[in-house]
Formats: structure tokens, sequence, C-alpha cells
């Protein structure tokens, strides 16, 4: 059951394939009372949903979590006709919104259900109780360059927590939450804890200025500052995921072969429209030419198109390769060289790969989201250097290391300012249900995915119940100076040491 099905407007958009340009759908645009209708829906279904307890919601997730498998190639279709992405690519995101799935169902009750908690000495007559409540409705604002994971992982997590969702998809992508919809529909007919509504930016306010409980956003900078403006209207909580500009290190260990297939990867795939994406590679001298020679050599057999043999599709949204280009040229301008692809390489609908050197530190392509497929590599004498230069911009999502010492790669993974670091890897924690996934600065707050996840969408209830009559009753305008002189020895006792 959907929004899009029960309610009638007048104006409605397109959904195109960006590279043929061919009409996918059409949808309606939903208005704020629309927007409203289905919020005031998912308020009843919610009560429902809750209420039908922590093992029946695991095994409807779980059904859809199979209904879902059962269809996977028909949403990898989906999702590349909308976005244009090759269908491998679209299967692997399917995959992984399975495996999210299939953690948040599983774990939500082990992670939110409610367990005691020791009261301590003072409090010792208390029975004490923690537990996670749902929120109620929550509100999900999704991106269009991973239009089913990326909303999953904040979709399934608010679902198992108990909560209804409604989800505003992007404009560029909308079909592809339409039959999540369906899949989700025909597993719980019996209330719409889930519901679409389509349209552009006035339906993802009236979205998040709505009656929801939290809104759970994936995007720009700049648009989570408009939705968080839109919800403190009713100081409605957000989790806001909005981008990177994520630097790969390279020490002088490292196994060059193995790091320049990673960086190449984490660049270009699904043409570089990857939040956690790898856009800047800092290098350290000794290895920085052997590096360069083998990433470029591998960037040169790369080719986008529509077509099943290749390596990504085109840019999905037509106004991001304005960004592309500028940013190529200016890097270009300021004395950076193309050692691949150059100003030439922007060409609606796709941008062929672009490998960047000696491009200044305050450019606009190594401190702005570019959001393609172009990587900027940069000299560095140390991997300390390499961690400064990585933590000097305001974003800060994720990174990823290549070192064959141990010691050397975990040093600098916590250093890297951000919520995610891989290791000898790229990207590797996006496959793992059971971590958070987040950013810091200007990449955003709150977390989605774990157990970090869950809780994003539940309440704390705290409950204590007294078990007998405390010795001292502190609480009371009968208390003695003898219960105060006794309480603070026993704290005294308790807490007066000098620690070592």
């Amino acid at each position: 059951m959907t929004a899009t099905a029960n309610e009638k407007t007048a104006e409605t958009f397109r959904s195109l394939n960006p590279a043929t340009g061919e009409l996918v759908g059409e949808h309606p645009v939903h208005d704020e009372a629309a927007v409203n209708a289905a919020i005031e829906r998912a308020r009843t279904a919610q009560i429902w949903w809750a209420g039908l307890g922590w093992k029946e919601r695991k095994v409807r997730l779980l059904n859809i979590k199979g209904a879902l498998t059962r269809a996977l190639n028909r949403v990898a279709t989906a999702i590349h006709q909308e976005t244009g992405k090759p269908v491998a690519d679209a299967q692997l995101e399917t995959v992984l919104a399975i495996t999210h799935l299939d953690w948040a169902a599983r774990n939500a009750q082990k992670v939110l259900g409610p367990r005691g908690v020791f009261p301590g000495i003072v409090a010792v007559n208390q029975k004490c109780v923690l537990e996670y409540q749902p929120l109620g409705v929550v509100g999900v604002i999704g991106p269009w360059n991973y239009p089913l994971f990326t909303p999953v992982g904040s979709i399934a997590y608010a679902l198992a927590a108990g909560n209804a969702v409604v989800f505003k998809p992007s404009e560029y992508t909308p079909g592809v939450a339409l039959l999540l919809a369906e899949i989700i529909s025909g597993v719980i007919p019996e209330e719409p804890v889930f519901q679409v509504v389509t349209g552009f930016g006035d339906t993802g306010a009236a979205l998040a200025r709505g009656a929801v409980d939290k809104i759970a956003f994936t995007g720009s900078s700049p648009t989570a500052r408009k939705v968080m403006a839109a919800c403190a209207e009713r100081l409605t909580p957000i989790v806001a995921e909005c981008g990177g500009k994520d630097a790969f290190i390279v020490d002088a260990d490292a196994d060059l072969d193995e790091a320049a297939d990673a960086a190449l990867w984490g660049a270009m795939s699904n043409a570089g429209q990857t939040c956690a994406g790898v856009e800047r590679v800092y290098v350290v001298d000794s290895v920085y030419d052997a590096f360069v020679a083998r990433l470029t050599a591998r960037a040169r057999t790369l080719r986008p198109g529509e077509d099943r043999t290749a390596a990504y599709g085109p840019i999905t949204m037509p106004g991001q390769l304005n960004v592309i280009r500028r940013h190529v040229d200016d890097a270009l301008a300021r004395g950076g060289q193309a050692l691949v692809g150059g100003a030439d390489a922007v060409k609606e609908p796709y941008v062929e790969p672009v490998v960047l050197v000696d491009v200044p530190d305050d450019s606009a392509a190594v401190c702005e989201e570019t959001f393609g497929p172009t990587i900027t590599v940069h000299r560095v004498k140390s991997v300390d250097e390499a961690v400064t230069r990585a933590n000097a911009t305001p974003y800060a999502l994720a990174g990823a290391v290549y070192s064959k010492s141990r010691s050397t790669a975990m040093d600098a993974a916590r250093r890297l300012r951000g919520g995610m670091t891989s290791i000898n890897a790229v990207i590797a924690f996006a496959a793992v249900p059971a971590l958070p996934f987040g950013g810091v600065g200007d990449s955003g707050f709150g977390r989605i995915h774990g157990a970090d996840g869950l809780r994003e969408f539940a309440r704390a209830k705290a409950i204590t119940r007294q078990r007998f009559a405390p010795p001292m009753n502190l609480t009371s305008f009968e208390r003695t100076d003898k219960d105060m002189a006794k309480l603070l020895r026993l704290v005294s006792l308790l807490h007066g040491r000098r620690y070592r």
C-alpha cells in the first residue's frame, strides 16, 4: 500500500533513463496534503506494527528479505533503468540491501529489547530496566545514486525497531522506491507500514515539516541544512548523511597492484557517484611514481557506457556534469596535469575517467565533493603527512589505508577523521551490516546500520521499580541528619580513595 496508490494529484513528472533519455515511468507530484495524509495513515499503521511484537516483526521482515531476493533481477533492472549503472552493479546493490534487511530483522530484539541494569549501591533497592521504544513514524528522504541500498539502511532498521516509514525517494529514481513498496505490501498487506510519496524538493520539505518523529536524510550538505531548518519547526530530530571527500592513503610498503585496483574501483565505480567513494589519493614519495603508473594504466582501460561491457554508466543527475567540468577545469587552470582524461572527458551523459596530479590542495577538485569518475593523486613524505592533509577538509565520511604494517595502518585508520576506514580494501564497511555508517562535519551526523543504526530509530526508556523500602529515605522531607551522615560515610568509603 503506497501513498501514490491512494492520493490523486493533477501534476505528474517523468522518470527517464539517464543513458538513453527513454521514458521509464510517470509519477504523481505529492503535495503537502498528500504527504500529511500518508503520515496519518502511517501513524495508525505503526500502532498495529509495534503491537505485533519482536518475533512477528522479525518474521515479516525476513519474508520481505526473501521476496526481495526472489525479485532481485527485477529490482536490479529498475535500478539500471533509472540510474544507468550497469546491471551487475545494480545486482550488487540489491544484494547489500538484502543483507542489511536480514541483519536488522535478526538483531533488533537483542539490541533494543528490555534488559536489567545494575542500580548501584545507593539505589540498591531499585529494580532497573532499560528498553528501547519505537519513535513512531520515520520519514526517509533518499538519494538517487544508490536508490535501494542507501535508503534501506534507514528503512530496514526503522521498521525493525517498530516504526512505520514514509519514504520520499529522489525524483530521479521513484520507480525503484515504488517497486520496494510493492514488495513490502505483498508481505504486509494489513496496514501501510511503508509508504512512498513522490515529487521534488517541495514534497521532501513537506515530509520534513510534517508530524513525523524523525527524518533520515541522505543528500548534499546544502540540502541537509534546508531539511534541518524544516525539521526545526517541530523540533524533529534528524540523522543526516551528506557525502564526502574521502581519502585513500598508500604507504611505502603497500601492495601497489592491489592498491591501484582498489583506488580505481573506489573512484570510478558507479561513475564516481558514491558518497564514500575515493576522491583523493595520498601516496608516500618512494612509491608514488610506481603507483601512478599502475593506476593510470588501469584507468585507461575503463569505458563508460550503457551496454553490459561498460565499466560504469552515465552521470545520473544532469546538473552534476557542470560540477565535474568545473572541478577538472579549475584543477588544470591551477597547474594540475591530467594523466588520464582531461577537460574533454565530460561528454553528456558520460564522463570518461580522469586522473589528475599536481593539483593544489585549495582547488575545488581537492576541497569540494566532485561526485564523478575523477581522482586526484598527491605525493607525500609520510603516512603522517597523508593523514594531516586528508583531514584538512570539512568533509569526514570515510577513507582507506593500504599498508603491510598492521600498526601503521591501524594508527592511520584511527586518526583519519570520519566515521569509517577500510584497511587494504575500499568501502568494505558498507558490506558489514553490524558496523555503523555515518560521518562527521559536513558529512553529517548520526549513524545508520548496526546496533547504532537500530538505536537511531528508537528512544531509550528507563524504568525503576522499588523492590523494598530503602534503609535510608533520602528523598523525603522526613530525612534526618543521621541519614545524611550515613550516606556521606558510604560515599566516602566507596569513592574517596586515591587511584593510581
